[in-house]
């Protein structure tokens, strides 16, 4: 029997737990490095299946652009599987905006996985992560449902296992937009690359090395964000007077603190969040670093 709803669906925001700059492409597309993590701040995404072939999106909570990234991409499953099927997305925002947590990204993804599975088309992941690549680089990522360090564009993908944590992710309300940062005179672009060798297997990385702890490297964007948007160095100060640590996430102004680097497992309690000591308009909690995406099962490899 055919299914007519999924609901429910999270779309899990994600960390860049250090963000290299190694180079730039003729294109003009810069070259980059970094380890993205999942994490439990997620969007909340229900689907309903139509049979008119009409694609509809039903803000919940935030008011989203007329075409985002979830009808760019149920557009884009349509047309390349040739279904006549269409649906209705319901989306209940609560991954904040231009935070370069890859809120958008990660919607379409779980629109990709989701219609899937509602038009019984029964694509791999693999293809998947192609068609996804096409509407952003973060795309893929978050398709492939796994911790991954991350080449190229945004595209090139090595699964990775991070050692378990909670972050500590703070947002002033103040955004930045991505192209000011890497137009930005302070940005970076020759950061020296990561060579990996020895237990880092492509086919399923088992650890994390020893040199890339919770401190390694750094967000090269982080001095460009902070020039366009002071709030960015303010939420780092906050966060490491705190726990320790901060670093921005990303191209947004989001920035984490590691919290914990021994717990933070499914059965842990997360640490307590101090909401009550966030400046007036921003937002924070503490988060749980995720295995994997919690819908990597529904297209196989």
């Amino acid at each position: 029997m055919a299914l007519r709803a999924l609901h429910d669906l999270p779309a899990p925001a994600k960390l860049n737990r250090f963000l290299h700059v190694v180079g730039r492409r003729d294109d003009g597309y810069h070259l980059l490095q970094s380890v993205f993590v999942l994490i439990d701040w997620a969007d909340r995404l229900h689907f309903e299946r139509r049979e008119d072939g009409r694609l509809a999106r039903h803000d919940l909570s935030a008011a989203l652009p007329a075409d985002d990234l979830c009808l760019r991409a149920a557009r884009a499953l349509q047309a390349a599987s040739g279904c006549t099927l269409g649906a209705d997305i319901h989306i209940d925002k609560q991954v904040p905006w231009g935070a370069g947590m890859g809120g958008g990204s990660s919607d379409a993804a779980t629109t990709l996985l989701a219609l899937n599975r509602l038009w019984g088309l029964g694509w791999t992941r693999t293809s998947l992560c192609e068609l996804g690549l096409e509407l952003g680089a973060d795309v893929p990522f978050f398709v492939a449902g796994r911790s991954a360090f991350v080449q190229g564009i945004g595209e090139q993908l090595t699964p990775m296992r991070v050692p378990a944590a909670q972050y500590a992710v703070v947002k002033p309300p103040q955004g930045i937009a991505t192209r000011d940062i890497f137009e930005h005179p302070l940005l970076a672009r020759d950061t020296g690359t990561v060579i990996v060798t020895g237990s880092f297997d492509v086919t399923g990385f088992t650890g994390w090395p020893a040199e890339w702890a919770a401190e390694f490297g750094q967000n090269d964007l982080q001095p460009a964000a902070e020039d366009r948007c002071p709030e960015v160095a303010q939420a780092a100060s906050w966060l490491k007077t705190r726990y320790g640590n901060s670093r921005m996430t990303g191209s947004g102004s989001a920035v984490f603190a590691t919290v914990t680097e021994s717990s933070g497992s499914a059965g842990s309690p997360l640490a307590t969040f101090p909401v009550e000591a966030l400046p007036p308009g921003w937002v924070g909690r503490m988060c749980r670093g995720l295995d994997e995406h919690p819908l990597r099962g529904w297209a196989s490899d």
